[in-house]
């Protein structure tokens, strides 16, 4: 049991998910090791997004294709125990992941009373590129990659520039860039609507700052499985 590591397990756990594989017992490892050594293994940003990505995804479709919990409560529910602290996917996206934001404010407050516990956990930055690599099983959400510690800068880069560059278009004639709604629900992560046109038009090499944003349909149709290749 010393040679359990909390990285490397979540992205076990993703994987043996992907396989339609046993993955109770990563799960049980995941529980039974103490919140200590979670907190010593996840120092630095690096560790905790490589790590919260790959257990955001590994229990959407746990909660969703094995246990059949259903829109809101397969994001409300606390069924995620990691180190015996019970978590729910809203924990995890916009507690740890966003830095204790309020989920409907389109990232401009934090939640004034946030569990003590998800504020440790948390990042100390909050990464927009994390739109990208979290799926909650919908059409229009990005796939579901692996992600580690040593490559997680390019594994997000990549992932967000494969989401922005075939999800967007940009109208010439009427000045008009259409991009994915999850730039609106997500606003201020992105430094707000000039900060969503510069990156946007970072990846496509653009200078798009005298266009409108126009955000598209989200297709919420179920789509689960939808691992990158």
């Amino acid at each position: 049991m010393d040679e359990f590591n909390f990285l490397k397990t979540s992205s076990d756990l993703l994987y043996a998910v992907k396989l339609n594989k046993e993955y109770e017992s990563y799960r049980i490892s995941l529980s039974e090791f103490p919140e200590s050594r979670l907190l010593s293994e996840l120092k630095d940003d690096k560790s905790k997004k490589t790590f919260w990505i790959n257990i955001y995804n590994a229990f959407f479709q746990i909660l969703r294709k094995f246990q059949n919990l259903e829109h809101p409560e397969v994001f409300r529910k606390k069924t995620i125990d990691i180190a015996g602290i019970k978590l729910s996917l809203d924990d995890i996206e916009h507690g740890i992941l966003r830095k204790f934001r309020w989920k409907y404010s389109l990232g401009y407050f934090s939640k004034p009373f946030a569990n003590k516990r998800i504020r440790k956990l948390s990042v100390k930055d909050l990464d927009f590129r994390i739109h990208f690599a979290l799926n909650c099983g919908a059409e229009s959400c990005p796939p579901i990659a692996f992600y580690s510690k040593d490559k997680i800068e390019e594994q997000l880069n990549f992932a967000t520039e494969g989401f922005i560059l075939s999800n967007s278009q940009i109208d010439k004639n009427t000045k008009t860039v259409s991009i994915s709604k999850l730039f609106l629900w997500y606003r201020a992560d992105f430094g707000g609507k000039k900060g969503i046109i510069e990156i946007v038009g970072h990846y496509f090499k653009k200078d798009l700052s005298k266009f409108k944003i126009k955000y598209q349909d989200y297709s919420w149709k179920e789509y689960l499985d939808n691992f990158q290749d």
